[in-house]
């Protein structure tokens, strides 16, 4: 069994012409979003998990909030592929829990993909954090959606 938390960095500054994109910082709203969701994963997240962040600095903030070790993977870039994510996290051979701090689309293709959904990807709330596992039934390998979360809620 595996699990594979994906969330969205929480609200950033908008992009301005000539602006770096990788150096936008999160908003004051998205400091409450990330810390939000923050305090409601460190209470559900088992010990032993593996954190990758890519190395924008609005995801970097997003992970700092937890407050736990994480590592900073160039495949997690704006512009990345739901393959290389999940390529990354192992999916699904790893054991364990993977919990990927990134960006859209690629996550929402990603949700997509896991979930076989019809649509290319799916919106993800910025902040929000989507929650599957593998699992293996009477032979067959599964995807399961176990929680949806966004900041504003909790």
């Amino acid at each position: 069994m595996m699990d594979l938390i994906l969330w969205r960095h929480a609200e950033a500054e908008e992009a301005t012409d000539g602006c770096d994109d990788l150096a936008r910082v999160l908003t004051a709203r998205g400091e409450k979003q990330a810390a939000r969701m923050a305090a409601w994963l460190d209470r559900q997240l088992p010990e032993g998990l593996r954190v990758l962040a890519s190395p924008a600095r609005r995801t970097e903030q997003t992970a700092n909030a937890l407050g736990r070790r994480f590592k900073i993977r160039a495949e997690l870039l704006p512009g990345g592929s739901a393959e290389d994510l999940l390529e990354l996290a192992q999916w699904p051979r790893a054991k364990g829990t993977v919990l990927v701090v990134g960006h859209q689309p690629v996550l929402g293709q990603t949700i997509a993909h896991l979930l076989e959904l019809k649509a290319a990807e799916c919106a993800v709330r910025k902040g929000a954090v989507w929650w599957l596992r593998q699992r293996h039934r009477m032979d067959q390998s599964q995807t399961v959606l176990l929680t949806v979360q966004s900041p504003e809620f909790l």
